[in-house]
């Protein structure tokens, strides 16, 4: 069989495959065996996504477009987590008086060879437009999603694609809708979030409850927030590694009630939709979850803010090489960003 004709076969088995590898970050899923079902699966998602009506700042104010082609262009997708969404309804566009307790930049090449995702951590010091230096999950709270976007297209100096916000309660409908996940914890901790419960190192199989747990946890751990950034960058992996197992792609039932699960407790960009994703599945169709990423933008210890508050300093000096790896979408930038194993 030719390498074309192999690659046809698989999309045309699973044209939802890869949704896994860019929503298991999000702590959700798209899979499916036939198009029809992929189109349910489609429906599905835009019916129990919550769409922002305006989720990016004014134009005049972000990074300038790429020009257009007829090639994939590289994409960067927005991961704000909280532990509230909002009320379940289009209301909530704005979310404003909210803070992002998560945030990660998804980065898609245009090779569409791999994904390297970057988390930062949310006391990060930054100046916020229009309100001066703040910690940055502040930029939700002071003004919604346009400004959070805004404030991470300043740190990047790329353009923000497409924008999603995760109820944590997401985090634990996807493990349940799984039947438990798989996820590696590198330091043992006793939950504050599940009192008398231990996490154990090593590979750990999580319920709901637990994984929730898992990933809101910080104060069991002496560097707080770093810890936690890494748990949720493991359950990341953990999700994207169930999911491409063929028991789930091949199984309708249970890509349909996950997807079906997790999607309320979601709000996107009005882009973000069936189609985009279904796109992307098929570009991102050799993808697997070995070929993801995950860094943490740069810091330079903790510190306290003129005002009291207690923050995270952004390492300026290392971030000039995020900023050029998102600009001219290198891999090998990245690469050497990213920590060794």
């Amino acid at each position: 069989m030719s390498k074309s004709t192999a690659a046809t076969t698989r999309v045309r088995r699973h044209p939802w495959r890869t949704t896994a590898v860019i929503i298991g970050v999000l702590a959700l899923v798209g899979g499916g065996s036939a198009a029809a079902y992929a189109m349910q699966l489609g429906q599905t998602w835009d019916q129990k996504t919550v769409k922002l009506a305006n989720a990016f700042p004014a134009a005049d104010v972000r990074p300038e477009a790429p020009a257009p082609t007829a090639a994939p262009a590289a994409q960067n997708i927005l991961v704000l987590g909280s532990d509230t969404r909002g009320d379940g309804n289009t209301s909530i566009d704005g979310l404003e008086g909210q803070r992002s307790d998560t945030i990660m930049v998804v980065h898609i090449p245009a090779d569409r060879q791999h994904i390297t995702v970057m988390s930062i951590m949310r006391d990060s010091w930054v100046d916020i437009p229009g309100y001066g230096e703040a910690k940055i999950n502040a930029a939700l709270s002071y003004g919604g999603v346009p400004l959070a976007v805004q404030t991470i297209e300043g740190m990047i100096g790329a353009r923000i694609d497409h924008v999603a916000v995760v109820d944590f309660a997401g985090f634990r409908g996807v493990a349940d809708a799984l039947g438990g996940v798989n996820v590696y914890n590198s330091i043992p901790f006793d939950s504050s979030k599940m009192p008398g419960h231990r996490f154990e190192r090593g590979m750990q199989a999580m319920n709901g409850e637990e994984a929730l747990a898992f990933v809101r946890e910080r104060y069991a751990f002496d560097d707080g927030d770093f810890q936690r950034a890494r748990n949720q960058q493991e359950f990341a992996k953990g999700v994207m590694s169930q999911v491409m197992n063929a028991a789930i792609l091949t199984n309708p039932g249970r890509l349909g009630g996950l997807v079906s699960a997790i999607a309320p407790y979601l709000v996107v960009d009005s882009g973000f939709d069936a189609g985009y994703v279904g796109q992307l599945a098929v570009e991102l169709r050799d993808v697997t979850p070995t070929d993801v990423s995950f860094f943490t933008a740069p810091t330079s210890g903790t510190g306290t803010s003129s005002d009291g508050q207690s923050i995270v300093n952004v390492d300026w000096d290392a971030f000039v090489a995020v900023k050029s790896a998102f600009q001219s979408d290198s891999a090998e930038q990245f690469a050497a960003l990213i920590p060794p194993k």
